[in-house]
């Protein structure tokens, strides 16, 4: 028990520190696809808006790792992945819609 609050207390740690910098602005190496992308891929984005999207989705991450710290039940740890899946596809549906600049 008490590794496993100490593994969750550092990828949750991890993830707010992760959030913060993609939110300052000095993260965008971070952000999975677009830290590959052309210099033309990355023009059709609105980084402030994806940055946003991306450090917030690392922060709400953050506290939900304790979620279901003390109760290890088959129903917690579901709900907990449906959350979480949920949160990510949102996300990207929001970072292909919301996130690129109109053209």
């Amino acid at each position: 028990m008490v590794i496993e609050i100490v593994i969750l207390s550092v990828i949750a740690a991890m993830l707010a520190i992760m959030g913060i910098v993609v939110l300052v602005g000095k993260g965008d190496n971070l952000i999975a696809g677009y830290n590959t992308a052309s210099k033309q891929e990355k023009a059709e984005y609105n980084v402030k808006r994806l940055r946003g999207l991306i450090g917030g989705l690392m922060l709400v991450l953050a506290p939900l790792m304790f979620m279901n710290l003390g109760e290890s039940s088959t129903a917690s740890v579901i709900s907990f992945c449906f959350i979480v899946f949920f949160l990510c596809i949102v996300v990207v549906i929001l970072a292909n819609t919301w996130a690129r600049k109109k053209k």
